[in-house]
């Protein structure tokens, strides 16, 4: 088992690095985002009680957040070689919460990738993103209130993972591919897993 979470500000690229740590892994991949996108968009009970945070830019609360996440593990999680989590852990209660959850099912958080890009590119980002994808949360003050988040809430994971020797620095600039690379690179070196040619 490789498990692993993909860590940075909004619009650093996780979702994209994550995709081919799937590939590359053969990982299941979380996205805490992507979960909660689809409950909004299905009208549910938990969707909509997201969107009131989600559109403010704040973060859902946290025992709502392990909830979901539980669930999807005892779902899903045992059909692949490990879990790349997407956009969770975003605060310390939630980080402590992931690593029982994982000590439950008999395994552990294996490395931490930190992506990461500076804040005006960051920015940048997400409102191009915004503009090819319509996605509500990507216009300026949604963004700089999610930065602003971020920066207060989740930053001090960084902390957290760097004490505990699993936090990963990762250059997120640049082109997609030679970002990977160091990714991989950090994988390796911290845990010995080596990535595999995808499957066709």
């Amino acid at each position: 088992m490789l498990n692993l979470v993909l860590f940075g500000a909004p619009g650093s690229g996780k979702g994209t690095q994550s995709a081919k740590l799937i590939d590359q892994f053969g990982l299941y991949h979380i996205s805490t985002g992507e979960l909660l996108r689809d409950h909004i968009a299905r009208g549910t009970e938990l969707g909509k009680t997201a969107d009131k945070y989600i559109s403010k830019g704040q973060l859902i609360p946290d025992e709502l957040m392990t909830q979901i996440l539980e669930d999807v593990l005892d779902k899903h999680a045992g059909e692949k070689n490990g879990v790349v989590f997407d956009g969770y852990p975003r605060t310390i209660p939630q980080a402590k919460a992931l690593r029982e959850l994982l000590r439950k099912r008999g395994t552990d958080l294996h490395a931490v990738i930190g992506l990461e890009v500076p804040e005006e590119e960051l920015i940048d980002r997400m409102l191009k993103r915004g503009q090819q994808t319509g996605r509500a949360d990507d216009n300026l003050e949604t963004i700089k209130n999610r930065l602003d988040v971020y920066h207060h809430q989740t930053c001090p994971l960084r902390e957290y993972y760097t004490n505990e020797g699993k936090y990963i620095k990762v250059n997120g600039s640049g082109i997609v591919d030679e970002i990977f690379d160091d990714i991989a690179s950090g994988i390796e070196a911290a845990t010995g897993e080596k990535r595999r040619s995808p499957r066709h």
